[in-house]
């Protein structure tokens, strides 16, 4: 018997995976064995033939970003002609369009903007929740919760408890990249939060009731010891808390960044997916990355591990601006899912069913390209943002200007 039957037959007798385990399968396991054991471990967790799928939006609100990664095509320097800010009164159409669709969140993350405090959060989370009781806020990556602790000078704590009281229903999983302090100082995402920094945020937020999801994007320097041990601390923090409610990877999209490179394959991809599946075995829920991937590949991740097809999306930004720019809207999804041999089902961010697809139950329009945060060339600045104090120079002339235009 081979060391890879001995790990099948350990992985289907649900006994959990060490780190050396987990890199023998992944270097040496061939693709289909690999696939048709993490359809096993996936039929024993979901064994209904249920594919579920969420009708949000994912909003930008601001591409300004001090932070610069070296991997991130979409951020802009302070002061920069193209960066922006989105109104609040733009933000409460974006919520309009996706209510239209049968959507019930919006994903709401962006750059490090040093000229937004805490206070504007708070402000537009009770604003949305004004407005739109049942709607919900998944909102400020790990990283982001980081920057507006290091703003306030108030600790991530605190700052968590603020946005909750604030309306903050979730926290999503982006900027883990990948959880090694290594990889990340040479990405220059280190600044930003450190692997212990990012799993802390994540630490308070299930501590305080919050669900959160986690992510890893791969494909940079990292190694394939690397990629597992990133898996093995979401793994351990899962273990404490069990906060998590669902794990996403995705390849790094080179194009337009500093980093550069080539893109790994969708063979490297339904590899990692897989192993995911078999690693993180606390984890109920794997997600198929198609906005990175494509619909074709996002539809093969459900025989190689994942469960759920992801976000509708409406609306996508940053990996837009790397060169990815695949769209399905929902009716491609549930194609997609039906096509593949399940059961489509739209669900909430906590994995709670809320039925069939929208579009036959009414008539919605279909949606063939993404929408962009703003239209190009649109320059115009918030009027509210008059209303909060700038710390950047630039911050401070934009605000100056606007009172005299007052």
């Amino acid at each position: 018997m081979t060391t890879i039957d001995t790990l099948a037959q350990k992985v289907e007798a649900g006994e959990r995976l060490s780190g050396a385990e987990a890199l023998e399968l992944y270097r040496h396991a061939p693709l289909h064995r690999l696939g048709r054991l993490a359809d096993r471990v996936r039929a024993r967790k979901h064994p209904e033939g249920i594919v579920t799928y969420i009708i949000d939006r994912n909003v930008n609100y601001t591409n300004v970003c001090v932070a610069k990664c070296s991997f991130c095509a979409f951020y802009r320097e302070v002061g920069a002609a193209d960066g922006y800010v989105l109104g609040f009164d733009e933000i409460f159409r974006k919520i309009d369009e996706t209510i239209a669709v049968g959507g019930v969140q919006l994903l709401l993350q962006g750059g490090h903007n040093p000229d937004l405090p805490l206070t504007w959060y708070e402000d537009l989370f009770r604003a949305v929740k004004e407005r739109y009781p049942a709607f919900k806020l998944h909102a400020l990556s790990p990283p982001e919760v980081i920057h507006l602790s290091r703003l306030s000078r108030l600790p991530v704590p605190q700052v968590v408890d603020r946005l909750v009281a604030a309306g903050l229903d979730s926290i999503p999983g982006g900027g883990a990249e990948i959880l090694v302090d290594r990889v990340r100082k040479l990405l220059h995402c280190y600044g930003k939060a450190t692997a212990d920094e990012w799993l802390g945020v994540m630490r308070h937020a299930h501590r305080a009731g919050l669900r959160t999801t986690a992510t890893m994007m791969y494909g940079t320097v990292e190694t394939d010891e690397e990629r597992i041990e990133h898996m093995l601390r979401l793994r351990d923090l899962q273990d404490e808390t069990g906060g998590f409610t669902a794990f996403i990877t995705w390849s790094f999209q080179p194009s337009h960044t500093e980093l550069g490179g080539q893109e790994a394959t969708g063979v490297d991809y339904l590899r990692t997916l897989a192993l995911a599946r078999l690693v993180l075995d606390n984890f109920d829920n794997l997600q198929a990355s198609w906005v990175t991937q494509g619909g074709k590949v996002g539809q093969l991740s459900l025989a190689f591990g994942a469960n759920d097809m992801g976000s509708v999306m409406i609306e996508e930004n940053v990996v837009r601006a790397a060169g990815a720019a695949y769209c399905m809207d929902e009716v491609e999804i549930v194609r997609n899912i039906e096509d593949a041999g399940f059961v489509p089902r739209r669900r909430t961010m906590h994995y709670e069913l809320l039925g069939g697809p929208v579009f036959r139950e009414r008539d919605v329009p279909r949606m063939l390209n993404l929408a962009q945060a703003r239209r190009e060339g649109d320059r115009s600045v918030p009027a509210e943002l008059v209303n909060y104090p700038a710390r950047s120079r630039a911050g401070r002339q934009q605000r100056e200007g606007q009172r005299s235009d007052a």
